[in-house]
């Protein structure tokens, strides 16, 4: 049951992914990335925080132990902080489908990491549709590799979130989704506001105009819900299958594009999101329905 409640709120998250990276792709014009990465962070570390104390979660928090928090603050250094001045940076020098495609191939080094430390196994069907998800990722974005420093930027951020996905799962068995969460944001504000008083950026801050605070509001409501949904269907989810539901977000993009701005879809990226949501339905059926039904059966035969 736990399982099942995971993967329906890993597949919200992904379905709301979707919808942010379009949205986003609008928010950030006009925006230093540092600065919008930093206003979000903070906003969403805020309501994680209203959330723990309207949840009565506030003893979680004060019960947490310094190794704990050491594992929050490395959440916050390799997941949310670091990883998005690397990609940004890289995404200024490079092509955006190049830097989509190494992107959505983090559910590649989550499975080689999860199976290192975690000691999760890959079965054939999660193989398959791993593999499916790989190729309908390929067709529908067509990357241009030429392994130059903004794809090598990339590939290196993509590196940091497959293993904060892994610490985080880890930490996980320990904590709850929610505090997790609040670490991941409120540590990664704390590092990249770091960041931008070194590069004397932080006057930015106080900067923003109006549009771009309700920019910040609406974008930071997308990014609550994402990280809230993901990190407590995480708690009760492989981290190879959570990371793999992700990538169903690239589908749901590509036809918001379609919708509002005219984009017309070619018969590879048909064939891509075919394959995306043939790889999507076959992780979530081995995962869960596969074996309800086998549950099902044994019980029967009891």
């Amino acid at each position: 049951m736990e399982e099942k409640r995971g993967l329906v709120l890993v597949l919200f998250a992904a379905i709301i992914s979707g919808f942010s990276i379009f949205i986003n792709s609008y928010g950030v014009k006009g925006f230093d990335s540092s600065v919008f990465t930093f206003s979000k962070n903070i906003v969403v570390a805020v309501l994680l925080f209203a959330i723990i104390l309207g949840l009565g979660k506030f003893n979680e928090l004060k019960k947490l132990s310094r190794k704990n928090w050491l594992q929050l603050s490395a959440i916050g250094f390799v997941g949310g902080s670091v990883p998005f001045l690397l990609f940004f940076k890289g995404l200024q020098l490079t092509t955006s489908s190049t830097s989509a495609f190494i992107h959505k191939t983090m559910f590649l080094f989550v499975a080689i990491m999860a199976i290192i430390f975690l000691k999760e196994k890959l079965s054939k069907s999660i193989f398959i549709g791993a593999l499916l998800l790989l190729i309908g990722t390929y067709l529908m974005i067509r990357p241009d590799f030429n392994l130059s420093t903004a794809q090598l930027l990339i590939l290196a951020a993509t590196i940091l979130w497959a293993a904060e996905n892994v610490i985080s799962k880890y930490v996980l068995k320990e904590l709850s989704g929610t505090v997790v969460a609040f670490g991941r944001m409120f540590f990664g504000a704390l590092f990249i506001l770091a960041f931008l008083i070194v590069t004397d950026k932080s006057s930015y801050i106080v900067a923003i105009s109006f549009s771009q605070f309700l920019w910040i509001s609406f974008t930071s409501v997308l990014l609550f819900l994402f990280v809230f949904s993901f990190y407590n269907g995480l708690k009760s989810v492989k981290a190879t299958t959570a990371a793999s539901i992700l990538v169903i977000g690239a589908p749901i993009t590509s036809l918001l594009q379609v919708i509002f701005q005219n984009v017309v879809l070619s018969i590879s990226d048909v064939f891509g999101i075919i394959f995306i949501c043939s790889g999507t339905i076959l992780i979530i059926w081995f995962t869960s329905v596969s074996k309800l039904i086998a549950n099902v059966r044994q019980s029967e035969r009891n």
